[in-house]
């Protein structure tokens, strides 16, 4: 009896320590569990979009680029306190560039006003202490658009702000009966000199996910 005994005695206690290890193990998943229903909540709902991809009104990107970069055409008004010879209004070339007095040639297209603003400033720095220098575009003349196909209305669009194909869709006066609008090209001319992107986009898409932003230059094709 006293062996049985010494068995219970035995059995009672490892149950003692069970009830004890318990709670505290519970307590570990619990938080476990917390900190994975935490991490959860705080991934992002949507993926960015892929790299060289327009970005979408639905995605995460923004569709334009926050400051607008110059291009061919374009007038640029440049200020100078105090130095009215050197202040001009210009218009950039063809190739991009633009001539100041005292400046010389400077390559603008590409740029932005702020960037060619510390251009300028640095090459007046050789003549002058300090000088202050204000750079605007003064009009907007290189956001143009080649919309070709099947539109009513094909051509190069000037506009003035951006731009979505949608948008560009529109000011072509819209699709003909014989538009293939799941076979969308978008061209783009590349960062690399000589290069082109091309780009499909279906018009079925385009309501379901959101709109793309064209870029200055792009070309529309609607089979």
């Amino acid at each position: 009896m006293k062996h049985i005994r010494g068995i219970d005695t035995g059995v009672t206690q490892k149950l003692q320590k069970i009830q004890v290890v318990s709670p505290f193990a519970l307590g570990i998943m619990i938080g476990i569990l917390a900190f994975v229903a935490a991490c959860g909540r705080h991934a992002p709902s949507v993926l960015p979009p892929p790299t060289g991809a327009p970005a979408r009104s639905g995605d995460s990107g923004d569709l334009f680029p926050e400051e607008y970069q110059i291009g061919p055409e374009d007038v640029l008004e440049v200020s100078v306190w105090k130095n009215a010879d050197v202040s001009k209004v210009v218009t950039v070339r063809p190739d991009g560039i633009i001539t100041l007095p005292l400046t010389g040639d400077i390559k603008v297209s590409g740029r932005t006003a702020e960037q060619v603003r510390s251009e300028v400033k640095r090459r007046l720095e050789q003549y002058m202490e300090v000088p202050e220098v204000w750079v605007t575009v003064a009009d907007v003349r290189s956001y143009n658009l080649f919309i070709l196909g099947e539109v009513k209305t094909p051509g190069k669009y000037q506009v003035k702000s951006h731009t979505t194909l949608l948008q560009a869709v529109a000011l072509s006066g819209g699709f003909t009966a014989f538009a293939n609008t799941d076979d969308i090209m978008v061209v783009r001319r590349s960062q690399r000199a000589g290069q082109q992107q091309r780009i499909r986009v279906k018009y079925s898409d385009l309501v379901k996910r959101g709109d793309i932003g064209l870029n200055p230059g792009d070309t529309v094709i609607v089979p």
